[in-house]
């Protein structure tokens, strides 16, 4: 007979998941549609955690804010902590050490890793929301040690607009040629870019439009979680003796 220890109030969902207080919509893709995942999340919004605060102004002022709800999720049930937004990287350290379980703050925290799986020679390049506002303290935070090649989707068509004014509504093919447009200028610009990263979590929905039109990986925080979330529920691989092609 197996027995079972317990110590948390719902099981079966891994990953929490920290999201700012928004209106605008999610669509699939987006972190916060809870379709996107592939597996069960548990969310809880930051209360004052706007998108002017956390990108056009200092993160670091919402610390504590972020640092309860991440307690709050940890008592539910959650292994590992996320964010939504790739901004929060200045709060990877402090809620690395308050919360008392993993935490992936940043898509950006990928960089190193992909570096390493490029050609001499070859970068890795970063889409944003805001190229203005992505300084070198947010790539510092997420263990990027040198600078990297940005281009933000501001002045165009709608897509910065939409999600940094926090608009209710969302014109998914305009946005959607924002973010290309924007791949395309950073892959023009600086072709030795073999690599992209989504900084912005609300790029999420186009990634298989960018690979499709820069024939660059393409890496965001979903690619992240998926990875995160992995090692907090290994996979189980049954062994069937009686399947010669299992042993």
């Amino acid at each position: 007979m197996s027995v079972l220890s317990g110590g948390k109030t719902v099981y079966g969902a891994t990953v929490g998941i920290l999201m700012l207080e928004t209106q605008f919509p999610r669509i699939p893709g987006d972190v916060g549609n809870a379709t996107t995942w592939p597996f069960p999340v548990h969310y809880r919004v930051v209360s004052g955690a706007t998108p002017d605060r956390v990108v056009l102004n200092d993160p670091t002022a919402l610390r504590d804010a972020f640092v309860a709800e991440g307690q709050a999720l940890v008592r539910m049930g959650c292994d590992g902590i996320v964010t939504n937004c790739g901004f929060l990287s200045l709060l990877q350290n402090d809620l690395a050490e308050s919360l008392g379980v993993p935490v992936a703050s940043s898509a950006l925290m990928q960089i190193p890793m992909i570096a390493h799986t490029l050609p001499r020679g070859k970068k890795v390049g970063v889409l944003t929301v805001s190229k203005a506002r992505l300084t070198p303290e947010h790539l510092e935070a997420a263990g990027v040690a040198s600078e990297v090649p940005i281009v933000g989707t501001e002045g165009r068509r709608c897509f910065s607009q939409t999600f940094l004014a926090d608009q209710t509504e969302l014109d998914i093919d305009a946005c959607r040629l924002d973010v290309l447009d924007s791949a395309r200028e950073l892959t023009q610009t600086h072709p030795d870019v073999a690599a992209i990263v989504l900084e912005c979590t609300n790029m999420v929905p186009y990634a298989a439009d960018i690979r499709r039109a820069t024939g660059r990986p393409v890496y965001s925080i979903y690619t992240l979680v998926s990875w995160f979330q992995s090692a907090l529920s290994p996979r189980r691989f049954p062994v069937d003796l009686d399947d010669p092609r299992t042993v």
